[in-house]
């Protein structure tokens, strides 16, 4: 009974559920996109406090809502969606503060790192208690958010409009590492004894 659980409990990328788990939650990169034009539309162009705020807030409400539904119910939306809107928000307000609101592509990649730092360490805390070692999250987000900017700049995206966040293609970045983060911090379990039946325990002789 202990070796199955353990095994039940195995977050191995070679869980037959890990490739579909985490091709969904790839899915989400769609709600990146969505999620700067909600942002610019109701916040305006990154370039003020308010705006960054507000615009921050927006796409964090767009974002974490995006989330929720890719994450096989693995995020809890009454406490994932609330705080990934506070900590876009007063991560973009931080971030963009510091980099005085412009646009180059050291300057973007360090709004990035303070943003995701802040957002990362929001999320964190809504991660359910069965994660293990949240602060990764923290740290990784803060990478990866750096990583999503630096990648939206090389491929060429107007970012002198002042977005609330990256571009798609920096958003499908984002999203596919972040899903390889998630799988292992917090991976999906699939109903009992689906694991288990792909892959029996032979018994010990």
């Amino acid at each position: 009974m202990t070796s199955a659980r353990r095994l039940h409990r195995n977050p191995s990328f070679r869980n037959p559920t890990f490739l579909s788990t985490w091709l969904l939650w790839l899915v989400g990169a769609l709600a990146f996109p969505v999620a700067g034009l909600a942002g610019i539309a109701v916040g305006g162009r990154l370039s003020n406090p308010v705006s960054a705020l507000i615009g921050g807030a927006v796409c964090g409400v767009v974002i974490g809502l995006g989330q929720v539904l890719v994450s096989r119910k693995r995020l809890n939306p009454l406490s994932w969606i609330p705080l990934t809107a506070i900590g876009m928000g007063v991560g973009l307000l931080l971030g963009s503060t510091v980099v005085n609101y412009q646009t180059t592509l050291a300057e973007l990649a360090l709004m990035g790192a303070i943003t995701g730092l802040v957002l990362g360490a929001a999320q964190a805390v809504a991660l359910p208690p069965r994660a293990r070692r949240r602060w990764l999250w923290a740290l990784g987000i803060a990478a990866l958010w750096a990583l999503g900017w630096t990648v939206t700049t090389l491929v060429g995206v107007n970012v002198e409009a002042q977005f609330t966040n990256f571009g798609a293609i920096g958003a499908i970045t984002v999203t596919a590492l972040s899903g390889l983060l998630l799988h292992f911090l917090l991976p999906f379990h699939p109903p009992s004894g689906v694991w288990l039946r792909s892959h029996p325990i032979t018994p010990a002789q």
